[in-house]
Order: C-alpha cells, then structure tokens, then sequence
C-alpha cells in the first residue's frame, strides 16, 4: 500500500458523530440544576465532546500537545525577525521542559510531544519523535516548497503520530508547531484555500516591523504567482506553498478524527492546517474545536472560513500549541459540568413553572 492509499484509508475512517450519544447528552444538560442553555458555548461543546467520543458523558483522563516542527526555505526572503537555526533551539527547549507549551501543558496534566518533520539540522533527544520527511522547505518563492510526495507523506506522519498518541490512550489532542517563518506559509495556505486577498492574512509574525511586513507581503504573492497552487488540491496548496510541519499537523487531525478524538488547534498556523484538512475531508471539522483567536492578523480569516467560532480572545500569538492547551480546560469544564453536576431530580430542585 502506497501512501496515498493509506491516507485514503484513514479518511475514509471518519465518520459523522454519534447521534445517539449526542442526543443523550443534550437531554442530561436539560435535566441539570441549571436554567436550559445557561451554560451557553460549554453546553455545545458538552454535546460535541459526546459526540466525538461516542459517549454522552465523555471523560479525558489523558492528553497530549503535539508540537510539529520544521524548517522554512522562505526564510532566505527576509520574512522572518529570527534566524531559523531558533527552530532546532526551541525544540531542544521544549524537550527540556523550558518553554511556555511546557508550563500551560504541565498545568493542563497534559504531555508535550515534539515532532521533527522537517528540521533543517539534526536535533538529538531520547524523546524527539524523529520522523524527518526532509530538512526543511525549498524557498516557495522560486518553486514549490516541496514534492508533492512529501507533502503526502507529512500528512502520513500527522497520522503515524495520531496512531501512536491513540495506543497510549490518548483522548484529547492540542495541535502545536515550530518553526521559524511558518507564518508566511500559513498565509499562503490561507489566502489560496479561503480565496481572500494576501494583504487580509499576511501578519508581524514573530514582530516584524512595516518594512519587513510588506517584505513578507510580497513573498506571499510571489510565491503564489510563481507555483500557481490548486486551491481545489489541499496536497496540491500544502506542497506548493505550505510547510512539512503544517501538512503533519493536516495529517494529525485527519487521524484523530478517525480514532474519534478531539483536537484543538491552536492559532495561526493551525487553523491553516485544519483549513487543509477540511478540504481534504469536510468530516473532519466536526473534530476540530477553535480555543482562542491570536493577534496574527489571518487567524480570524481562516476561523471564519472553517465556520468556528473561538470562545476567548487573549492577543496571544506564541504559537506552539499554547493556547490549545489553555482549551484543554474549557474541554475539561464542558466534560466535569455533564458528567458532575446534579439533576433537578437528584437534588431535589424544583424546576421551571410553565404557565
């Protein structure tokens, strides 16, 4: 089996939620000793969580933060306002538990795993999941950012991974990155699959002044000009003007999905990646749960466009699966109010009057 027939394979393994479970969960938050649908956006995801699991008091005893990481050729445009040899640095950090991923997943009780899918250099770690598909991206301003056989196989290393988290008994997954100058080949992902002009989803990134924006700007354009990506081919967009980590992060969702777990993405650069991932299976998006919306500018764009809507807004713009970790107790808090809370009957609460 090649791996475009085992990303097929995997696709084809997501399904629609279970109603049944959903409709049980919905009829249990009526029941609750609360007045119906005051619980707002935490009864939804209450409802959505049943449905994903199969389960209408679904629990999470383990999750995970999934940082894929990898490098960028586009960096050469002047794109970014830190070197690229930060990628491999960073990454280090992380498996040392230093990095803010670390410290909100610690508190979260969950576990980080670091990827590398494309680091330009070697990084060396007894707990690095080594899954190199090449040393980074070519520049996407002069050619494609990769083969589109690479790309295929990110995407089967997105889905390796959701395997291996799925054995461990994972139940709950935030989709994280690293890499320096993801930003611009999330832009170009943006702009290509949710058709809106490069300016509305080209940001500062890591901090880039005016002078670099527009520089960063215009690597977009031309990059898009020069490849000519299908935007009716998310493999297509991803090899020619995406990233190995953004098309593993594509890939991770895909598999998730198929072993009924819920991602939550993160900013930017996720958002574009479950923005590919939706086109290459619409299913997915019932798996997928925005958790914040970030001060890069395209965040909102590619929200809109996938048609979530994120619960709170906190200017952050980190990256690294930060802010999907901070969901995780959004998540935890939908799931403890169904399973926890008292029933009207239970505690002897009298209900509404109907007139």
């Amino acid at each position: 089996m090649n791996v475009e027939e085992k990303i097929a394979r995997v696709i084809a393994d997501i399904g629609p939620l279970h109603e049944d479970a959903m409709t049980k969960a919905a009829d249990r938050l009526d029941r609750l000793t609360k007045p119906q649908g005051s619980l707002g956006r935490l009864e939804q995801l209450a409802v959505q969580l049943a449905g994903i699991r199969g389960e209408p008091l679904p629990r999470f005893p383990r999750k995970a933060a999934v940082v894929m990481a990898g490098d960028h050729g586009v960096c050469e445009e002047g794109v970014s306002a830190y070197p690229a040899e930060v990628t491999p640095q960073m990454v280090l950090n992380m498996l040392g538990g230093g990095a803010a991923i670390n410290v909100l997943a610690r508190q979260a009780g969950a576990d980080v795993f670091c990827v590398d899918v494309g680091i330009s250099g070697d990084v060396r770690h007894p707990d690095l999941i080594e899954r190199k598909v090449r040393r980074g991206t070519a520049n996407m301003c002069a050619g494609p950012a990769m083969t589109r056989e690479e790309a295929l196989r990110s995407l089967a290393v997105g889905m390796e991974v959701a395997g291996l988290l799925a054995g461990r008994g994972v139940t709950l997954v935030a989709a994280g990155e690293m890499g320096i100058g993801n930003t611009t080949p999330s832009a170009a992902i943006a702009a290509v699959l949710a058709g809106v002009p490069v300016e509305t989803v080209v940001g500062r990134g890591t901090g880039l002044d005016d002078e670099r924006l527009a520089v960063k700007r215009e690597a977009v354009r031309r990059a898009i000009a020069v490849n000519r990506p299908d935007s009716d081919d998310p493999v297509d967009v991803l090899a020619k003007v995406g990233g190995l980590e953004i098309a593993a992060l594509a890939g991770l969702m895909l598999g998730a999905a198929a072993r009924r777990i819920p991602v939550v993405i993160d900013g930017f650069i996720s958002s574009a990646a479950a923005l590919a991932a939706v086109r290459l299976c619409p299913a997915v998006l019932s798996y997928l749960i925005a958790s914040h919306l970030s001060e890069e500018r395209g965040h909102a764009v590619v929200l809109d466009a996938l048609g979530l809507a994120p619960p709170i807004r906190l200017d952050m713009r980190l990256g690294e699966g930060s802010g999907a970790v901070l969901g995780f107790h959004l998540v935890e808090a939908a799931s403890r109010l169904i399973g926890e809370m008292a029933t009207f009957d239970s505690a002897g609460v009298s209900r509404r009057r109907e007139d």
